[in-house]
């Protein structure tokens, strides 16, 4: 997804399998999520607020937080300095990804010849 400078609510619910109303119900939760917003109304998320859905995502869907706990946690890193590092491992899991999809599209022009 970092071809785009900006992406819809639809693409982030679609990236996270999620409803629209759930990115929405995040975005007010977690301060952290600050989509721009054009006249209308519509949301604009950036690569750091996938980033950031990411991280929430895997928090409370993955490891079974809740909100509250998941915010806690959050808050708490952010002091400790640690939130940079949770970061940096959701870029490496991105850039993993995009190496194995290059892998994959190479295996798939060898294995043609």
């Amino acid at each position: 997804m970092s071809k785009q400078v900006y992406y819809k609510i639809g693409d982030v619910a679609a990236k996270f399998n999620v409803s629209t109303s759930l990115i929405r119900y995040w975005e007010q939760q977690f301060p952290l999520i600050k989509p721009h917003k054009n006249h209308k109304g519509t949301r604009y998320y950036t690569n750091k607020d996938i980033d950031n859905f990411g991280i929430i995502y895997h928090l409370v869907k993955e490891k079974g937080m809740t909100i509250k706990g998941a915010l806690e946690y959050i808050n708490k890193k952010k002091e400790e300095k640690s939130f940079e590092k949770i970061e940096v491992i959701s870029t490496l899991n991105k850039t993993k990804s995009f190496l194995e999809e290059i892998k994959s599209t190479l295996q798939t022009k060898v294995d043609e010849k």
